[in-house]
């Protein structure tokens, strides 16, 4: 009898626990534990060799654990890899196709070697294909293929079991605005249709549009675990930035942005701007209505929440690093999470 893992929201689809991986005289993961509920996608962020990717393949069953245990679908990843293996899809950073065949000749090997019947690998090939926008280059050789394209094909070719579990390793590194986005959105559709996404990224905006859930893992450790929201209040307070019409009354309006708020403002003179910490959103009517009776006329107001990347240094101790080449492409990239 099969079990449809696709509707069971309450279900974890991922528990391990105390995970641990040694390579010579290094902890590569020392003590991992996550806990990733079915239908949902989780990101892993972490600093350069932190162990994200020792840790999927681990749970993926290609790396056995050296402590620790990993629970897929409540069948454990050491004992029963062969079932687990029917339950996940695992795309790596690169794809991993071969490129003197074409995207529907790649996808029917694939497709035949899990089984299926010619005219369905050739069905299932099709339509993967239109699903990742590749119909029109699906006979195209794939080294005329460009990275996004690669990236996409590999995508869909660890789709055609319909795995409940998804395991997206840097899915997209190296692709361009417009094609990381065309991912975001088939990643959010794969959530939909009832697949669970384990996602380590390096971008820490992918993070922030796509996680329900994030670990931050740094030398082999979760060290911060939770929503986007919940790791940006660990962070502190939203800021509050004003900038006053008349620059002689900034002073003025500072005093009452610290009576009102009860905090300690800071004031950029020469930028004619007010930031001030700020705990409580409500509190900006009480805040404007003060400024108004003071006759203090503004020019704009914003209330921002901490960024992800304030999450990331304050967490870890150190910012991310950027990729000279990911600088040169003109990506917006925040990178330090490659493991």
């Amino acid at each position: 009898m099969k079990v449809d893992y696709t509707d069971r929201k309450e279900a974890l689809a991922i528990e391990a626990k105390g995970l641990v991986k040694v390579f010579g005289d290094k902890r590569a993961v020392d003590g991992v534990d996550l806990n990733v509920r079915a239908g949902t996608i989780y990101g892993v962020l972490g600093p350069n060799g932190a162990g994200k990717t020792t840790t999927i393949r681990m749970l993926s069953t290609l790396l056995r654990p050296d402590g620790g245990s990993a629970r897929i679908f409540g069948h454990d990843a050491v004992k029963e890899p062969q079932v687990v293996r029917q339950l996940i899809g695992v795309t790596g950073q690169y794809a991993s196709v071969d490129e003197s065949l074409s995207a529907t000749e790649n996808l029917i090997i694939f497709s035949r070697l899990l089984g299926l019947g010619r005219a369905e690998a050739r069905h299932k090939a099709a339509e993967l294909l239109e699903e990742f926008g590749l119909t029109e280059a699906a006979k195209r050789p794939l080294k005329h293929f460009s990275g996004g394209m690669r990236r996409r094909l590999d995508l869909a070719a660890s789709l055609i079991a319909k795995p409940p579990l998804i395991f997206l390793d840097e899915p997209t590194t190296g692709l361009d605005p417009r094609t990381r986005t065309q991912m975001w959105d088939t990643i959010r559709r794969l959530v939909k249709s009832g697949s669970t996404v384990l996602l380590t990224t390096q971008y820490l905006d992918e993070a922030d549009q796509l996680a329900d859930r994030i670990a931050v893992i740094d030398h082999g450790r979760v060290v911060a675990e939770g929503t986007v929201d919940e790791l940006k209040a660990a962070v502190g307070a939203s800021t509050l930035q004003l900038r006053v019409q008349n620059q002689q009354d900034i002073e003025r309006a500072a005093q009452i942005v610290e009576q009102v708020l009860s905090v300690k403002a800071s004031v950029l003179v020469e930028a004619g701007k007010i930031i001030s910490p700020m705990a409580n959103a409500d509190r900006v009517t009480d805040l404007l209505i003060a400024l108004r009776a003071g006759e203090i006329h503004l020019v704009e107001m914003s209330v921002q929440k901490p960024t992800l990347d304030e999450v990331f240094l304050s967490i870890t101790g150190h910012g991310v690093e950027v990729n000279e080449q990911q600088s040169a492409q003109g990506a917006h990239v925040v990178e330090g999470v490659r493991a």
